[in-house]
């Protein structure tokens, strides 16, 4: 059972979500053409209960599976910079990814701002429920785990913000008047402290499970792994290690079989830490708004676009007998562990597999796949990070036995293959390591990221077009930087 999270009123109220921007005092003004709204809360009238409480918090969740969150902006800033990913689809849809993809992009690409906008709605809503909830007079324990999920949400989101454009406005609270609108980037090192003692927090009080009603919600061990990979991002190793070994302990194993993983009926499952809850739910209007499986879906085909394809690189890179490869990549002319024969004829050579849905299962009144959750977090990330946190701080007994755990199951039972990690030597553990999240990672909108803070841009994507001292991070949105009338800088080269 999902926890189902409906798209409240609230996303709606809050002096920023008023109005567009989040930088300049807003023109909202009353007119003879302002109606109310109908079968929706009014904001005055929000904050008093402990219902209003849930309906806020319920709407944290609701807004991540956004199109901004998980669809067309994400797959820009996160994923087909890659050289995991590339645009795929017909030559002339959706072209303004190619300038990701080659790292000529401006700053006037509308994906930027969509990315921009969808991680500062997130974090508007947090910050009214940071801001508001405490007033409120209601249960102590649900007040403060209610608390605890909007900063682990805002962590979230403003590591997204951060390892996208570097420095960002950092923005603790809903403004309250026109000197708190337009505020300048902070640098990201404060912006890193800020998520450290959010997910802190956040982990002090989530608790570790949850009833089925409330399967979904962020949890101990998701604040703790979020942390980790945020250490991971500064160099922190020995608290990348500490972090992980804890969450190595609260009960979370790799699921058996790593295909099955992904699909519909196993979403939540014992590897999973941390997943956006997507569903369709005909008796709540605007529960479907995912696009994450539909833009990837097959082109073709019931599936959908086929953006976001698996390159020719990602298909060499897995050795020999590794069930990912077929896990991973859908390659036109094949049958579907599902049943679901691909024709010869779609447009490009593979696909992504991690967001599929069944054809059978696709409701055409809704966006193709809307139902399928997206993995955010999972176990075997957890692992690959102890492994790397192990490695350098020089114990390699450790890091050989998380890398080879991720291994094990990618040999899908079979003897002979992928064979177990046995150096000792820090580099070639290293560069195994990495290796490995290339490929147990692929297609989750981190290798682009990955391979910036390994040091490695210049040799991985350096071919595409990427040049040290400017493509480590996005350009700052144009919209923006015009609307702060020149608060925000642009990053160099941009």
């Amino acid at each position: 059972m999902k926890l189902n999270y409906k798209n409240n009123y609230i996303q709606k109220i809050g002096l920023v979500a008023l109005c567009t921007s989040l930088f300049t005092l807003p023109a909202c003004k009353k007119s003879f053409l302002d109606v109310d709204p109908q079968a929706q809360q009014p904001a005055i009238t929000f904050w008093k209960t402990q219902d209003d409480a849930t309906k806020a918090v319920n709407s944290i969740y609701g807004i991540l599976r956004a199109n901004d969150n998980t669809g067309f902006p994400a797959i820009a800033i996160e994923s087909v910079g890659g050289d995991d990913a590339e645009k795929g689809s017909d030559p002339n849809d959706a072209s303004y990814y190619n300038s990701y993809d080659d790292f000529s992009v401006s700053s006037t690409e509308g994906q930027l701002q969509g990315f921009w906008n969808g991680q500062y709605k997130n974090i508007n809503l947090c910050n009214q429920v940071l801001d508001n909830i405490p007033a409120i007079s209601m249960d102590a324990g649900l007040k403060a785990r209610y608390l605890a999920e909007a900063k682990f949400v805002r962590a979230y989101s403003y590591f997204r913000l951060v390892r996208a454009y570097g420095d960002v406005p950092l923005r603790l609270n809903v403004p309250k008047d026109a000197s708190e609108f337009n505020i300048p980037r902070t640098p990201k090192a404060q912006v890193y402290a800020a998520i450290e003692k959010d997910l802190d927090d956040a982990a002090a009080v989530l608790p570790q499970t949850y009833p089925a009603a409330d399967l979904g919600r962020a949890t101990k061990g998701a604040a703790l792994a979020l942390h980790a990979k945020v250490a991971m991002y500064q160099q922190k190793w020995t608290d990348v290690l500490s972090l992980t070994n804890t969450v190595m302990t609260m009960g979370y194993s790799l699921f058996p079989n790593y295909e099955q993983s992904f699909r519909l009926n196993n979403e939540n499952n014992v590897e999973s830490i941390f997943e956006i809850q997507c569903e369709i739910i005909p008796t709540i209007d605007g529960s479907a708004t995912s696009q994450y499986s539909q833009i990837q879906g097959v082109r073709g085909t019931v599936g959908g676009y086929g953006l976001n394809v698996p390159t020719a690189a990602l298909a060499a890179a897995y050795e020999p007998g590794d069930v990912r490869r077929d896990a991973t990549i859908i390659f036109r002319g094949e049958t579907t562990p599902q049943g679901d024969a691909i024709p010869v004829t779609v447009p490009n050579p593979m696909y992504s597999q991690k967001p599929y849905v069944p054809f059978n299962l696709i409701n055409s009144s809704y966006n193709q796949g809307a139902q399928q959750n997206v993995r955010v977090i999972r176990y075997a990330e957890v692992l690959l990070m102890n492994a790397e946190a192990a490695n350098e701080q020089g114990n390699p007994t450790l890091a050989k036995t998380s890398l080879n755990l991720v291994r094990a199951r990618a040999r899908g039972g079979v003897a002979g293959v992928l064979p177990d990690v046995t150096s000792t030597d820090k580099e070639v553990i290293r560069q195994a390591i990495w290796k490995e999240r290339f490929v147990e990672l692929a297609m989750e909108y981190d290798r682009y990221f990955d391979v910036i803070r390994q040091g490695r841009g210049t040799a991985v994507f350096g071919p595409k077009g990427w040049k040290a001292g400017k493509n480590e991070v996005w350009p700052i949105p144009s919209n923006e930087i015009d609307k702060s009338a020149g608060t925000l800088t642009q990053n160099p080269g941009y």
